[in-house]
């Protein structure tokens, strides 16, 4: 059958199955050319474009175009084709989309500003960043987009990531997973009801004590992701600059809206609802404990490329009927 495709058929099924813009490298200095290749067949039909796309309140949903520009397959300088990534006054987080024959293919590339970082400073029950740090813009970090699938005990749960909303959380998290650290690691903390609400699952420290981590923090950063049912954000001690690998997903908006701002949100479960139910509902060791007495493994996490911008599924709901009570 492979043999009998026709030339017209590859032509059309190949930018989707092969195009892709790829980043030469990571970094790029400020006022620097940012080379990247175009991956494009030459023979493809319709035109060949980068779409330049900020993220909208709604992430991919409502996102706007900044720029375009049609392009050749091949090298291509961004920074020339876009001279506004290092003229603009205010650097904030784009994508950067190919675009063939009017459809984005491949993942986008995302362009984050390489900016000083705020330091936040507990206040009670609420976290600060106190104005007057400075910052300092050094260039961008560029890198294709990606999911993380979790494979647990109790199925898939796959998490888009926003680094619109918190860029080094994410890219601490992609190189955890990318580096096999959510390995073997029990889900440690499981907190159905609060208050009448679905509260957090936790997971994270391969010590499965709740005290264990990467060996290092970052710090947090101010998102304003919602939390919500599959959202995914960043567990932390009472310090706000303590984030390291552990992390947890919301069981509920009524049970999680006042962790906003408080805690790092950085990804919206896409996929597996389904796992994160059946998590919910492991018993316990005790009525007043949070400790499974069986406690679900996340067994690996791996990337995988994130659909074209603003094509991917839209973040899972909680089933009405399933309010997470004993």
């Amino acid at each position: 059958m492979r043999h009998a495709v026709t030339a017209a058929l590859a032509i059309t099924l190949a930018p989707t199955a092969l195009a892709q813009l790829v980043p030469d490298r990571t970094y790029y200095g400020v006022n620097r050319p940012i080379p990247m290749r175009v991956d494009a067949p030459e023979a493809a039909e319709g035109p060949v474009s980068i779409h330049l796309l900020a993220p909208g309140p709604n992430g991919s949903a409502d996102a706007e175009i900044v720029a375009q520009t049609e392009v050749e397959p091949g090298g291509v300088d961004l920074a020339g084709l876009f001279p506004i990534l290092w003229t603009s006054a205010e650097p904030r987080l784009l994508y950067a989309q190919l675009v063939v024959n009017h459809e984005g293919v491949g993942p986008a590339v995302v362009l984050q500003p390489m900016v000083t970082p705020l330091r936040a400073r507990a206040a009670g029950n609420t976290v600060q960043f106190p104005p007057g740090q400075p910052r300092v813009y050094s260039g961008l970090r560029a890198y294709p987009d990606a999911h993380i699938v979790f494979t647990t005990s109790e199925g898939e749960i796959e998490v888009a990531l926003r680094p619109d909303h918190a860029p080094n959380t994410v890219w601490s998290i992609r190189s955890l997973a990318d580096g096999g650290y959510y390995t073997d690691i029990v889900v440690h903390r499981v907190v159905p009801n609060v208050n009448g609400n679905p509260f957090v699952i936790q997971f994270g420290d391969p010590t499965g004590t709740g005290q264990g981590g990467p060996g290092y923090y970052t710090d947090l950063e101010p998102s304003s992701l919602p939390h919500d049912f599959g959202v995914m954000s960043m567990a932390r001690t009472n310090d706000p600059d303590t984030n390291g690998s552990q992390v947890f997903i919301c069981l509920s908006r009524a049970g999680t809206s006042f962790l906003d701002t408080r805690y790092t949100s950085f990804g919206q479960t896409v996929r597996g609802a389904d796992a994160i139910l059946r998590i919910e509902q492991t018993p316990l060791e005790s009525p007043r404990s949070q400790r499974p007495a069986d406690p679900p493994v996340i067994l690996s996490a791996r990337l995988v490329p994130a659909p074209p911008y603003g094509t991917g599924p839209a973040p899972v709901t909680r089933p009405p009927a399933n309010d997470g009570s004993r």
